[in-house]
């Protein structure tokens, strides 16, 4: 499974454009098919959600034409397909599933429907029952009441003037129909049974077929209804919004980490003259204690002064952007309660139940109930590794708990729904906790100038090269046998270490003579050769660049484990130097020791760590050299500091 490790992050501050909002993107796309002429769409969403309308428009002889960027032109066919027999996948886009199934089921045509395994989990039985109703003929391939499905052509002369479709299990089935019914040539109303979730989504479908000149009577949110001989026209040109979800990360970036002068997190694309309900997120900010403002077309959010607090609050209008609410607790004085939720449950994975586990992973506790979540933060956030569901949402609210503790989100390709580069545009607008890496041949005094320099700046230290002689050491008083490759994993992966010049703890315990027996050393051979050992430590290492900063010494420190260290180090001496400082070393503790021995020692490993496959002994091309022949210690770690005072000012 891929991954992305984020460091605990420092700050947040600057400006993102936001992506097409998905919802707007594939009800315009829909609606320009169904149109009478051709409609030029621009700003919209490139994302794996519109990519499966856009094939599904061709597959039914739409003609589709790219024109650059995220502008797109659109031949519609007056509500006739051209082609009257098509198998559509349409992966796990519901905003493409539920409003094709209910056009294509009116349209007169024999099409199957099909998606990846989570749409097939998708409830859809509402909408086909209220299509049924219509004379619709649906059958299903699989489960009842879940794709994938059979549409075949049928008589909808005989379609009654009102039917009635659930409102409480998704707005999509509501949507679908609304956006279908034009189709008919005749009035419908629709009646809602049950409460209405997800109203602000309903308030986008009007929206968008009044731009289509279809205009939607209603009486509250109790029922809908479309008049005979309404039809759509292209308006010419479409401007598709900014995704107002989206930019609920964004705000909440600016709402936890842009807390220091004029820090501020700012969105472009979406703002107080939106018509999507998600924009309401940002009240839900400002309840929380966020400073919040807003154009009409922006938006931007600053951290509180005196912190974020709980909130109890219902979500229904605003049911996805709710969950970054949901992590943004990690950082509130107090539980927040996030209700009437249930949707949640029914989208791209049970999300109450998902954020519930991975939040708990963090150290958080949650409470979870059929329609709601309840966060209490912890005391101090647990580094994790996050698994996403295959649920786009789950990966970019996670990525928040980085100003808490570094975490690994899995599986963060997920985020191409609707995101394709959140990670890169993420990145652009946070700081993360600096990183020194330092490294050199053996005995070169890497150690003692990385412990130095840590403690200099007030930094934690890493010593990766004991990580293995203490997972061998945490193991074997584990009871875990060092061949165990999973059990040694587990035990190398929550290693509970802190090191300093003079001492290493493991749970707090002293173990720096420990780690260097015999018996360990030779195990910590063994685990060393373990795939699962050493990516549980690429894990673990990591995890130890938090804020205010880092200071790390090792063999792949600035190559592998921090690519993007702030300051790389390559420290160095001649061989007969460093056999010079380990002899004097050796006989001030009392051992007894040999010069010409300690140098042919020293030259013999210098050759087998410059020829070993992994880590190889070498200085980055971007690191800085350190000869310290003529240097004392203090000299190094002046000279260290200089260095990342000067890539600080940068």
């Amino acid at each position: 499974m891929d991954f992305l490790d984020l460091p605990q992050l420092v700050s947040a501050a600057g400006t993102v454009r936001l992506p097409g909002s998905k919802s707007i993107s594939n009800r315009v796309l829909l609606l320009a098919a169904l149109a009478q002429g051709a409609t030029e769409v621009r700003d919209l969403l490139a994302s794996d959600d519109t990519e499966r309308m856009l094939q599904a428009l061709q597959s039914l002889g739409v003609a589709v034409t790219a024109l650059g960027g995220e502008s797109w032109r659109i031949v519609g066919c007056g509500g006739v397909f051209p082609v009257k027999s098509a198998e559509l996948f349409l992966g796990n886009a519901g905003t493409a599933f539920r409003p094709l199934t209910a056009a294509l089921a009116l349209a007169g045509g024999d099409y199957v429907l099909k998606g990846v395994p989570r749409m097939h989990e998708r409830p859809i039985g509402d909408l086909v029952d209220a299509l049924r109703q219509l004379g619709a003929q649906v059958d299903y391939l699989g489960e009842a009441g879940f794709p994938p499905l059979q549409l075949a052509a049928c008589d909808t002369s005989l379609a009654p003037a009102q039917i009635c479709v659930r409102g409480d299990v998704s707005s999509q089935f509501l949507t679908g129909l609304l956006m279908a019914l034009p189709l008919l040539q005749r009035t419908v109303t629709v009646a809602v049974v049950g409460e209405l979730i997800s109203k602000p989504y309903i308030e986008i479908t009007l929206a968008t077929m009044a731009r289509f000149g279809v205009q939607v009577e209603r009486a509250g949110w109790q029922s809908f209804t479309v008049s005979a001989g309404s039809r759509y026209v292209s308006p010419g040109t479409v401007y598709v919004e900014g995704d107002a979800s989206s930019a609920s990360y964004f705000l909440a970036l600016g709402a936890i980490g842009a807390a220091a002068g004029d820090k501020v997190v700012r969105v472009e694309g979406v703002g107080s003259e939106s018509i999507q309900g998600d924009v309401k997120f940002a009240e839900a900010l400002r309840a929380m204690g966020a400073q919040i403002a807003m154009g009409p077309n922006w938006m931007a959010a600053r951290a509180p002064a005196e912190g974020l607090r709980g909130v109890d609050l219902d979500c229904n209008h605003i049911p996805d952007a709710a969950m970054t609410l949901a992590t943004a607790a990690l950082y509130a004085q107090g539980p927040t309660t996030l209700r009437n939720i249930a949707s949640w449950r029914v989208k791209e994975t049970d999300r109450i139940a998902a954020m519930a586990t991975e939040l708990r992973k963090l150290g958080a506790q949650v409470d979870e109930g059929a329609d709601y979540i309840r966060v209490t933060p912890a005391a101090r956030v647990q580094p994790a590794a996050i698994d996403t569901y295959d649920d786009h949402r789950m990966a970019m609210c996670f990525s928040l708990a980085a100003f808490a503790t570094p975490l690994r989100i899995n599986d963060p390709a997920c985020v191409a729904k609707t995101f394709p580069d959140y990670f890169r545009r993420f990145a652009g607008v946070t700081e993360a906790a600096p990183v020194i890496a330092i490294d050199g041949p053996s005995a070169s005094g890497k150690g003692t100038v990385a412990a130095r320099v840590a403690a200099a700046l007030g930094f934690a230290y890493l010593d990766s090269g004991a990580l293995y002689r203490l997972s061998a050491l945490a193991a074997q008083q584990a009871g875990i046998d060092w061949a165990d490759e999973a059990g040694v994993a587990a035990v190398a992966a929550r290693l509970d270490v802190a090191f300093s010049e003079s001492e290493v703890l493991l749970a707090g315990v002293p173990v720096g003579d420990a780690i260097r027996s015999e018996e360990i050393s030779a195990a910590a051979s063994q685990v060393a050769a373990l795939p699962a050992v050493r990516e549980a430590l690429l894990f673990r290492q990591r995890a130890f660049n938090t804020a205010p900063g880092l200071v790390g010494d090792g063999r792949d420190m600035g190559s592998v484990i921090f690519p993007q260290a702030r300051l790389k180090v390559f420290l160095t001496a001649s061989a007969e130097v460093r056999a010079q400082r380990r002899y004097k070393q050796l006989i001030e503790k009392g051992f007894s020791a040999n010069l010409p021995d300690l140098l042919a020692d020293l030259q013999a490993r210098d050759a087998r760590d410059q020829a070993r496959s992994v880590a190889p002994l070498r200085q980055e091309a971007d690191a800085h050299l350190l000869d310290t022949d003529a240097l004392s210690i203090e000299q190094a770690v002046d000279q260290v500091l200089a260095w990342f005072a000067a890539a600080a000012r940068k």
